[in-house]
């Protein structure tokens, strides 16, 4: 009697890898990680795998209303397992798209994605050893990279200190504690800022601090950081580290925070001839949607299309997700981006909206 494969099932040589101008994710799973936090895994919509580097995050275009909204998440799954990416998504109050992810995303649905893009990865910043510091969600990308130096690089020096309100809120603390016995050199630190008795709590409490950080990493300063969480969290880790006399060139945060606007003053001086920008108005000409419109001098992109209906879509606003991708078809602009793009992109074309200012009269595939 002879077994047939899935028809799912490619030798991975058969496959090509995932490109986001032409395939869609396709969820699998949908699994619930505590009251407020749940992880999705997705696999291609076409025989394919995915390469990024750990750490990287994707963007989703989720189907809420009249208009999808994009939002950025880190993956948590490991490049070295490469069928399939997750991410470990955490509901906060107000949340529109994490929270419809929650209620209607199934095993099945597909949807529109941007990436993986993104330099917070060890592959961009390696070191001799780490200290992984994160509070909450902001585990997901230690738990790439985690993920793959168990698979690849299991010698590898990592202190790996995760923080949350009470010890329910510790993801993957399971896994971690799995992980630390494949990987002799992992040490794991918890710090829970309150609990109860029927906790069973017998670690550190309370908020890390210039007195927790040497018990949980005595060579804290030798160490090459990553740090991830709310941005008060990563703020309050920062000034702790300079208070020690750490090398800041070695540490390294993730943040999708939306850029600030730029002030009138400093609009003003873009606008100028010391910015390279022209003096007269120019004109953005957005192809697709048939609109030719004058700019605003100093204004990006990304502001000209809205202020003419003309829809981009964009989740960060600081030339980091790369959502804003647009093609520019004729002209010249001066785009200012953090890592969003990608060398071969810009050389086929591209910018990002949102962070790409017109020198010139430019033409805009939107």
């Amino acid at each position: 009697m002879t077994m047939e494969m899935p028809l799912s099932f490619r030798h991975f040589d058969e496959l090509h890898p995932w490109i986001d101008r032409q395939h869609l994710l396709e969820c699998i799973s949908a699994v619930v990680e505590t009251a407020d936090v749940m992880t999705f895994t997705f696999r291609s919509d076409k025989p394919s795998w995915f390469r990024y580097l750990p750490g990287q995050f994707v963007t989703l275009e989720l189907p809420v209303g009249e208009e999808p909204v994009m939002r950025t998440y880190t993956l948590s799954s490991s490049p070295s397992r490469p069928l399939s990416v997750a991410v470990t998504v955490k509901a906060q109050p107000g949340s529109v798209g994490t929270r419809w992810m929650f209620e209607n995303l199934k095993p099945g649905m597909r949807l529109k994605a941007l990436g993986p893009l993104g330099d917070f990865s060890f592959v961009r910043h390696p070191g001799e050893k780490y200290l992984f510091i994160s509070a909450g969600s902001g585990v997901t990308p230690m738990m790439s990279m985690t993920r793959w130096m168990v698979d690849c690089a299991p010698d590898t020096d990592v202190t790996f200190i995760s923080c949350a309100r009470r010890p329910e809120d510790l993801l993957f603390r399971s896994e971690l504690e799995v992980l630390a016995r494949q990987m002799p050199r992992l040490n794991l630190g918890f710090l829970v800022e309150g609990h109860e008795a029927r906790d069973g709590w017998h670690g550190l409490r309370g908020r890390i601090d210039a007195t927790k950080l040497p018990l949980l990493a005595p060579d804290f300063l030798e160490r090459t950081v990553f740090c991830c969480g709310p941005e008060p969290f990563m703020r309050g880790v920062r000034e702790m580290l300079k208070g020690a006399g750490f090398e800041m060139a070695r540490y390294h945060e993730e943040s999708f925070q939306p850029a600030a606007a730029p002030a009138a003053e400093e609009l003003a001086v873009r606008a100028g001839p010391a910015a390279g920008a022209p003096a007269e108005a120019v004109r953005v000409s957005f192809t697709m949607s048939g609109k030719d419109v004058a700019a605003v001098p100093g204004q990006t992109i990304l502001q000209t299309a809205r202020a003419n209906g003309v829809r981009i879509g964009a989740a960060c606003e600081g030339g980091i997700c790369g959502t804003c991708r647009v093609m520019k078809v004729a002209g010249d602009v001066e785009m200012n981006h953090n890592g969003g793009i990608l060398d071969d992109e810009i050389e086929e074309g591209y910018i990002l909206a949102c962070c790409s200012r017109p020198l010139g009269d430019v033409q805009i595939e939107a």
